[in-house]
């Protein structure tokens, strides 16, 4: 795939690059680390070795003759250790047999080396790849001991081992290439078939199901991404709800005000009486309309928080009043009652117009789901502390179950229950109620029992009356 810009890198190859790298060094770091160790500690081994040999030859010296000494010197010979007993001319004393060679070049170095420590010490140094032991010894007048072992052992013993922690490496970072590639491979897929998902989705198929419950992280984002699935969806059928209700609710009242238009214009233009019967019912179903659209309005203001909360103090009580009695018209009309309890005086302080909107839907609903007595109780009490108000509005209808509880405050959410619909809604009511509410802080809630009505209710502060600036 091309990238127009700089292309993003693959969290594969990344993870792969840097585990690769983290492996290296520290391959690289314990081993020079181990061969370091090694070397030193064989060579320290040496050292100890012949440093030893020469304090057992020295006593061994004083206590034995000429052929005891001769042959004990040959027998560190199998060890790798040639001893040597060489006068101060450079002649070697023991072991018999062996010939001067270079002695007479070597005296002069081993005597210097001896003096620079003092007398009767000892001294150990590398010469021509050979570790050397030197002291005086009390042989043949006056003599030195030299004890040699070859370097070249050690040298070799350290290349084989260099060889064996190279093949170690190397199966190591063979062992780290597979773990690498492994582990960012399934770790790469989890996110591609996350990816390939989200595409899916994105397509509109809501019936995905992002799953990756090996890695806590990737787990974490699936339940998320899930969640965004199952409210996107829900918001789907919500707005396909909404759609069918808008367009139920629009086509009969602009049906209406068609039908009754050409009936003016047709029937009674000249019969004042029937004209105004007309009229009026056009009126009415303008004003379905206008409240149609103030709902969705209301619900879109909310939502974005375009319309604020512009809170002041007022008397709940005559508030509540004033709604109540645009509700006349249904007791009149068609036999409803509003069985009222409320206290005297209250007041709160709260965003007045929005509470309007939160007390006439809630009447609204009580209205709709309420029993065949058509009675709805209204109820505003102060507590006993005096420091809250709550109101409660109360139906007798079928009531709502306990499964559709939690649901009834969902946008375009309908109770599935038939109903006596004087109050002409779009199922944005308890929505309104329940943002309006949540956006005063204000607690709220419904209690309800199936075939025992609905009580819903709300907890205002209550605070003293004063006169507004």
């Amino acid at each position: 795939m091309k990238c127009r810009t700089k292309c993003p890198k693959s969290i594969n190859k990344v993870l792969l690059k840097y585990f690769l790298l983290l492996a290296v060094l520290l391959t690289v770091l314990v081993e020079v680390v181990c061969f370091i160790f090694v070397k030193n500690s064989m060579d320290a081994q040496a050292r100890d070795r012949l440093t030893h040999t020469g304090s057992e030859i020295s006593a061994f010296i004083k206590t034995a003759n000429e052929k005891e000494i001769s042959d004990y010197l040959r027998g560190y010979a199998n060890d790798g250790i040639n001893v040597y007993i060489v006068a101060p001319d450079g002649e070697v004393l023991l072991p018999f047999g062996v010939t001067e060679g270079e002695w007479n070049e070597k005296i002069d170095g081993i005597i210097n080396r001896l003096n620079a420590v003092g007398g009767g010490g000892s001294v150990l140094y590398v010469e021509n790849s050979n570790l050397n032991y030197a002291t005086a010894v009390d042989y043949g007048g006056g003599s030195f001991m030299v004890a040699s072992y070859s370097l070249k052992i050690i040298r070799s013993a350290t290349k084989v081992l260099l060889g064996y922690f190279i093949i170690a490496g190397a199966v190591v970072l063979l062992v780290a290439v597979l773990v690498s590639y492994t582990i960012s491979q399934k770790l790469s897929d989890g996110i591609k078939n996350l990816s390939t998902t989200a595409v899916r989705f994105s397509k509109g198929d809501f019936n995905v199901n992002f799953a990756n419950a090996e890695y806590r992280e990737l787990a974490d984002l699936s339940d998320t991404l899930n969640s965004v699935r199952d409210e996107v969806k829900k918001s789907g059928d919500f707005q396909r709800e909404l759609l069918a209700n808008v367009s139920h609710d629009l086509k009969t009242p602009l049906t209406m005000i068609k039908a009754y238009a050409s009936m003016i214009r047709e029937i009674s233009g000249d019969n004042p009486e029937k004209r105004e019967k007309h009229l009026q019912v056009i009126i009415d179903e303008a004003d379905r309309l206008t409240g149609l659209v103030n709902d969705v309005l209301s619900v879109s203001k909310v939502n974005s928080g375009l319309d604020a909360i512009n809170a002041k103090v007022f008397n709940l009580t005559e508030f509540l009043y004033g709604i109540i009695n645009k509700f006349d018209y249904l007791q009149e009309t068609q036999g409803y009652k509003f069985m009222v309890d409320i206290d005297a005086n209250l007041y709160t302080r709260a965003d007045e117009e929005k509470i309007g909107q939160v007390i006439y839907n809630l009447m609204g609903n009580a209205v709709n789901y309420t029993g065949g007595d058509k009675t709805v109780f209204i109820s505003l009490k102060k507590s006993l502390t005096d420091e809250r108000i709550k109101l409660t509005i109360k139906d007798t209808g079928k009531g709502i179950s306990k499964d559709e509880l939690p649901e009834i405050w969902n946008r375009y959410y309908r109770v599935k229950e038939n109903h006596s619909r004087p109050v002409k809604g779009t199922g944005l009511g308890l929505n309104i109620v329940k943002i309006i509410l949540e956006n005063h802080s204000f607690d709220f809630g419904v209690e309800s029992e199936s075939g025992k009505g609905s009580s819903f209710w709300v907890d205002f502060p209550s605070v003293p009356e004063k006169i507004e600036a």
